[in-house]
């Protein structure tokens, strides 16, 4: 006697991958990346708490081009997570479901993390020349 053969359940291997649900899984993701960002903000703070030279220490290291792709990074999860969060209260609202309109949505939570992100950062940058 045999196993029976049951059905799959659903998994990422299954699903045919689409923008919401890629969306989804960078909402989750950026979540947990501003969290540690928190964190880092933490260490900033304490460092000037306590003193120049912990606090120049703190700075050398943001000033790293990983330290900078770090800020850069945790800059357009914030935005995206931002937008992206509107676009999920938006929903439970029970608007804008339609797949065409959540597929636009989508793209402008995107459009808009890039823009804001480099918007900020081009600010920044004029502000450092």
């Amino acid at each position: 006697m045999g196993t029976p053969q049951r059905p799959l359940s659903p998994h990422l291997g299954i699903y045919r991958w689409q923008l919401t649900m890629a969306l989804s899984i960078l909402h989750r993701m950026s979540g947990v990346f501003l969290s540690v960002g928190a964190v880092v903000m933490v260490v900033v703070l304490a460092a000037i708490a306590t003193g120049s030279s912990q606090f120049e220490t703190v700075q050398s290291w943001l000033a790293h081009p990983i330290g900078l792709l770090l800020l850069v990074g945790w800059s357009f999860a914030l935005y995206l997570h931002l937008v992206n969060g509107v676009r999920h209260l938006i929903w439970d609202a029970g608007v804008a479901l339609e797949k065409n309109t959540a597929n636009r949505s989508g793209l402008f939570v995107i459009a808009f993390a890039v823009l804001a992100t480099a918007a900020t950062w081009a600010l920044a940058c004029e502000e450092l020349v």
